[in-house]
């Protein structure tokens, strides 16, 4: 019970409270709301924004969460394979991860920034542009630049997490494959790669979910813009919610946030229900 208590005041009433307004049209200054059933949701699927802000929001969860997912797995196998000064790497490669979000949308304001920054900086020096970019102003670059920020925040947790589950594979599997004549491609493929899975499906899952929710970091770095080009689904409910004071369209936005992470985590369990049942 004393567990039960904190749990049942911040989360679960919280998010019943949350479930309940999306179904009324309460908005900022009115009395109290009043229950309109399904009009939220019979609204949302004629509102363009919010469709945009739906595409928008996969992209770069798909993008962001492959990317994690990717360039992981790669340095998770250089950070298993017995390199020079490995153990100095592991634990660098958690500052981006341990750093809050405000702090991380800051410092790549700084390096995208258009005069003084350090990427365009590099850039012209190279002679690989003329003229400097503004990154997170431009409409073809900044959905992009603020992929790159999700992917290098996410990713010291998917490698850390990948790492763990390479260390739990014998050697001696690999062992015998290699005096069997396979390859280090073919080690990977037949022996690594299935015996990682459950770990992939896990962090994939776990990831997903994590950056279809992402509202900080992106908030530092755009607030959505340029002209909403990078508005996250979740960036969208905030905006109708305290900027336009429609509290009841927004809860309605969350439950179908909620629907979606929802399904991610059933997806998540099974998985791991399957993993442990194998």
């Amino acid at each position: 019970m004393p567990s039960l208590v904190p749990i049942m005041l911040l989360s679960v009433l919280p998010l019943a409270r949350g479930i309940y307004l999306g179904f009324t049209d309460y908005t900022l200054g009115a009395e109290g709301p009043h229950f309109n059933f399904m009009g939220n949701h019979l609204y949302m699927l004629s509102d363009y924004q919010f469709w945009e802000s739906f595409r928008i929001g996969a992209a770069w969860t798909l993008a962001v969460t492959t990317g994690e997912i990717v360039l992981g797995l790669g340095l998770a196998l250089l950070l298993n394979a017995g390199l020079p000064l490995q153990g100095l790497a592991r634990v660098l490669i958690l500052v981006p991860w341990a750093m809050p979000p405000v702090i991380k949308g800051l410092v790549w304001r700084l390096v995208y920034h258009p005069d003084a920054g350090l990427l365009n900086r590099a850039l012209t020096s190279l002679g690989l542009t003329r003229q400097p970019i503004n990154w997170l102003s431009d409409f073809a670059w900044a959905l992009p630049a603020v992929i790159i920020v999700g992917i290098w925040t996410g990713l010291p947790l998917t490698t850390v997490v990948l790492l763990g589950g390479l260390q739990t594979i014998p050697v001696e599997l690999k062992e015998a494959a290699a005096l069997d004549g396979a390859s280090l491609w073919q080690q990977f493929r037949y022996v690594t790669l299935p015996l990682l899975i459950p770990v992939l499906v896990a962090i994939s899952s776990l990831q997903f979910m994590w950056n279809f929710n992402s509202f900080g970091l992106v908030y530092v770095l755009t607030e959505g813009g340029p002209a909403g080009r990078t508005r996250l689904p979740m960036l969208f409910a905030y905006e109708e919610a305290f900027r336009y004071g429609n509290f009841g369209y927004a809860a309605a936005l969350g439950n179908v946030m909620v629907m979606v992470v929802g399904i991610a985590l059933l997806y998540y369990v099974r998985s791991q229900y399957l993993s442990t049942k194998g």
